[in-house]
């Protein structure tokens, strides 16, 4: 019997899942983070321009190639070990160093991505950081060490996986213009656990910057909203006033409905992929199950106070805009009734007219048909009349007598014709 058969995609769809592992940390480590993100329609660019910028910087360093058309990308790049992904708007890079500068966030840890690479990238930088990785001191030089490096009106600091870890970062952009993040480990807390703290960090900081852009594009949109929303609320409030005549109120209207169309269209993506990021933001705080570091904000808490108002905001303004549409929506059928209305009545006010009109015309067209039944029966007693002249000759009768005689006759001939003529015609 032949064995089963296998969907095309069984195995890689299946291999899918275990793509992407979790880095090995050890301490003390350096990680220089990077996203990049093209301006424009980024979830539809060109991914070989992606591949080829990393192929450059592999190159540089006499690195082996992806495969075609891969997604993500593990390996050696000299002292450091990179870590290539391409998501559905951006890719990261990360570049592990096991070893730690005497001076803690140099920028010269950054180097391994250098400048002219970096003009070269078919994208702009959406964030980049430094990670410090360092074994767990005790907490008083720790806590120095935070003060030292970070800005203490926000940063945020936790104790994290049962407390094999404590984490900081104030989420600002230092002078050389990246994020600092530090990662203060136990000596058995293991590589693969400090990976995925780090790897947390990293995406924490990335789907912060991503779901932001959706902040940003509502700033953008408030003065079109505001102007949109005044233009709504002027045309719903003329409609009881009856003021201004229906079709032109509804051309003005189905112009407001397409512009906010074409704002809703525009800005979809952006609001669902704003949605997404921050589900993901919370998923990986809660992930790593904080626990309070003395009297510092925990990073749940610095989400809660400063990245949570900034996402109400986005879903508030896209909540607006779908009412703003359905308000629009509602109107235009109330509109649509009232121009049904107003042609009904004119329709009605026609019908009435072509009534009249027909009446008229039946009027005439009977004064019409009893002239003509006068002139024919003149013209037809006329041509009796000559016809009577022998009679009148043969019997002695005037031909007055006669012509008098058959004149009724006559007429009532040619009414019964014309009458059977029109029956006929109708």
């Amino acid at each position: 019997m032949p064995p089963i058969e296998d969907h095309p995609l069984r195995y890689t769809l299946a291999n899918e899942l275990h793509a992407r592992p979790f880095p090995s940390l050890e301490a003390p480590s350096t990680i220089a983070f990077l996203v990049l993100k093209k301006n424009e329609n980024a979830a539809g660019r060109d991914r070989a321009l992606d591949m080829v910028h990393l192929i450059d910087l592999l190159d540089r360093h006499g690195a082996s190639h992806p495969q075609p058309g891969a997604t993500h990308y593990s390996g050696q790049v000299g002292r450091h070990h990179l870590t290539w992904e391409s998501h559905a708007e951006f890719v990261t890079y990360s570049a592990i160093a096991e070893a730690n500068g005497g001076r803690p966030f140099d920028p010269a840890d950054f180097e391994v991505f250098p400048d002219d690479w970096l003009g070269t990238a078919p994208g702009s930088r959406v964030t980049s950081a430094l990670l410090r990785v360092e074994p767990r001191k005790n907490d008083r030089q720790l806590e120095k060490n935070i003060a030292d490096w970070f800005v203490s009106e926000s940063v945020a600091v936790a104790r994290v996986v049962e407390n094999s870890a404590v984490i900081a970062g104030d989420f600002r952009i230092d002078p050389a213009g990246h994020q600092r993040f530090l990662i203060s480990v136990d000596e058995d807390i293991g590589a693969r656990r400090a990976g995925r703290v780090m790897q947390r960090l990293c995406e924490i900081e990335t789907y912060k910057a991503m779901s932001m852009l959706g902040f940003s594009r509502v700033r953008a949109m408030e003065a079109d909203m505001g102007t949109m929303e005044d233009r709504l609320s002027r045309i719903i409030g003329g409609l009881g006033a009856g003021e201004d005549k229906a079709e032109d109120t509804l051309r003005e209207l189905l112009d407001i409905t397409a512009e906010m169309e074409a704002l809703n269209a525009k800005s979809s993506f952006r609001f669902g992929a704003t949605a997404a990021y921050q589900q993901i933001v919370s998923q990986r705080i809660s992930v790593l199950r904080e626990d309070r570091f003395g009297s510092r904000q925990t990073f749940s808490e610095f989400m809660m106070r400063r990245y949570d108002p900034a996402m109400r905001t986005v879903t508030a303004a896209k909540e607006r805009l779908d009412a703003m549409v359905e308000r629009a929506r509602r109107a235009g059928e109330l509109l649509r009734t009232r121009v049904d209305v107003e042609r009904s009545a004119q329709n009605q006010a026609l019908l009435e007219s072509m009534d009249r009109r027909a009446a008229l015309q039946l009027r005439l067209q009977r004064t019409v048909e009893g002239l003509s039944v006068v002139a024919i029966s003149y013209y037809a007693v006329s041509l009796a009349s000559y016809l009577l002249y022998p009679v009148s000759e043969a019997t002695e009768i005037s031909t007055g007598v006669l012509t008098a005689a058959v004149t009724l006759p006559v007429v009532l001939v040619v009414w019964w014709l014309v009458r059977k003529l029109r029956e006929s015609v109708t």
